[in-house]
């Protein structure tokens, strides 16, 4: 039963890691552009990048220190990644969504690219044997009981 909520628990961190909204076809092909047109390196970067955000919540603020030298330089290496994926490598896709579905294009096919990025670092084996961490404390017994057939 424990895999069930492991399980459970890794769809539910991928399904906050994504956007809600989708976009028209102009949308979608720069999305498809962003992902076609980034390496390993690139989505990590976005990863890492989303995580240095991420740790400025008050919530996480006290669990996670990073520097204002390495919050620039991943904000450096950001903004670098961004212009290169819109200006030359998807350029056209860029002008296209931007000119027939608006500037949220952008945020939708930049979602896209956080999806993408956040499955591959949700499938490393030791972020996957991290989810499982918290099963060892739970009550199957009583997971059980609420989950069996009505009477």
């Amino acid at each position: 039963m424990n895999r069930h909520f492991v399980k459970a628990m890794a769809m539910g961190v991928d399904l906050m890691a994504s956007q809600a909204s989708h976009g028209g076809i102009y949308t979608d092909d720069l999305g498809r552009c962003l992902v076609a047109h980034t390496s390993e390196q690139d989505r990590i970067q976005l990863v890492r990048w989303i995580f240095l955000v991420a740790a400025l919540h008050p919530a996480v603020s006290d669990i996670s220190q990073v520097g204002n030298t390495e919050r620039d330089k991943a904000d450096r290496d950001m903004a670098g990644l961004m212009v290169r994926l819109m200006t030359d490598s998807c350029g056209k896709q860029t002008h296209d969504a931007v000119q027939y579905e608006g500037p949220q294009a952008i945020e939708t096919s930049f979602g896209t690219l956080g999806q993408v990025a956040m499955r591959g670092l949700m499938s490393e084996p030791h972020v996957t044997a991290g989810f499982a961490g918290f099963s060892k404390y739970l009550d199957n017994d009583k997971l059980k009981a609420v989950m069996a057939p009505a009477k």
